[in-house]
This record gives C-alpha cells, structure tokens and sequence, in this order.
C-alpha cells in the first residue's frame, strides 16, 4: 500500500512533480510493482489528481474516504474489510524502491512475535544527523526499535567514543491486527510533538524490528530533494 496524501506542509504537491519522464508517485508505484514481492500494489490518496496519475496508467488506486492525520491511518481505512496478512507500507515520496530491502523487511514476519517492521541505514553526513526533515532511530541489540526522534540520537558526549547514527526510512510493514490496533490509540505525547507517527507504537509498548538497508535512494521532502532525486535517477539509469 502507497499513502499519498496531495498536499505537503514542506513541498507542497511533490507527488505530482516530474522526475524523469514521470510524476515521483508513479515512479513509487512502477517501481514497487516491479519488485514482483506483493499480491497486490495500491495507492491510496486523498486526491482525484493523483487516483487518476495511477489508474490511467493501467494501475490500482483507492480513494480514502475520511481525512487521515497519518499514513497508517490511510491504509488501516483501506484495508479494513480486505483478507490480508501482511501489509507493507511504502512511501509515496520514495520513488527509489529497492527490492531486497523490502523483501528483507518481510522476511521479519517469519518471527512470529514481530508485528511491525521497519527500515533504517547509517547516516554519516553531520549535516543530514542535525537535519530535523532526517528522523533518527536508536535501537538495543536485537535490531529493536528504543526510540526515534528528528533531533540528533544518541547525543555525542564522550568524544572518545564513535557512536553510530541511523536514519529512520519510512517504509513500514505491519500485520494487519496491528495496524488496526494503531488506528484505535490516541496519538501519544512523544508522536505529537515531534511529529512521527511510528512512535504511537512505541509509546504504547510495541517495538518495531528494524532491518538495515545499505541502500542509498532520495526521498523528496523539500524541492531540493527534487533536484538530488533526479540526478540520482539519471545515475542509475546510465
């Protein structure tokens, strides 16, 4: 499942915007089809523009029928009435879709005790670990979630020490019993302010598995990610 909301604090109608020969949200939903991993691809939007971006163009989309503070919400509305197990949630303004990441992130399921699964990578650039649009993820020592937060984490006290930063990638996988439980919680104090709807979990004692990913794709938060997305494109497509 794709959420695409149309409107973006940061980058207003970024899904819409051109990269290459497409609009970035047809590039996630290309890109996620061709991983051949799911059953079954859909974008679900708030917006006429975008169902229609998808669906004439031969692919699935379903419009929400209430408004949705998050993503999560987004899907949990859409596949409320639908068989299905695993549900992964890729993001509409990640047009980078690597396929062993997100086959890795479903291989977490075999564990029967994980119910919600995510990605992060290593961040090296100082600039990107003090950047707010950047969420930062610590975890214990079996890749589990401890908490996220846009401010730089863990803090660096002891110069002597190297710590490791990791970037939140929002790519989440959940079953559905969980995604429907998220739906039913109050937004919580931490997801509130710092604005991170994974923490909703957290806060409410369910940690998230998170699989790490080498994999070095732009997200387009701010125009400037459009220009860096398209240079990349044009790398990989040499």
């Amino acid at each position: 499942m794709i959420p695409a909301r149309y409107a973006s604090t940061r980058f207003p109608f970024k899904l819409m915007q051109p990269l290459g020969n497409k609009t970035v949200i047809r590039h996630t939903y290309d890109n996620t089809v061709a991983t051949n991993l799911f059953d079954e691809v859909i974008v679900v939007t708030d917006s006429e523009l975008i169902f229609n971006e998808i669906v004439q163009q031969g692919g699935k989309a379903m419009m929400s029928k209430k408004n949705h503070e998050s993503g999560s919400d987004r899907i949990a509305e859409a596949i409320e009435n639908m068989e299905v197990d695993i549900i992964l949630n890729v993001q509409g303004d990640e047009p980078f879709v690597n396929k062993e990441t997100l086959r890795k992130l479903l291989e977490a399921f075999k564990d029967d005790t994980i119910q919600v699964a995510s990605v992060m990578k290593i961040l090296n650039d100082n600039a990107l670990i003090n950047n707010p649009n950047y969420v930062k993820v610590v975890v214990d020592k079996n890749m589990q979630s401890l908490l996220f937060s846009r401010s730089p984490i863990p803090y660096h006290r002891d110069q002597d020490v190297l710590p490791v930063y990791y970037e939140h990638i929002g790519v989440y996988a959940f079953r559905k019993e969980a995604l429907l439980q998220f739906t039913k919680w109050n937004p919580t104090p931490l997801e509130i302010v710092e604005k991170i709807e994974c923490l909703r979990y957290l806060e409410n004692g369910v940690p998230l598995k998170m699989i790490l990913t080498e994999d070095s794709g732009v997200k387009i938060d701010v125009p400037e990610d459009l220009i860096k997305a398209a240079n990349y494109l044009r790398e990989i497509s040499q």
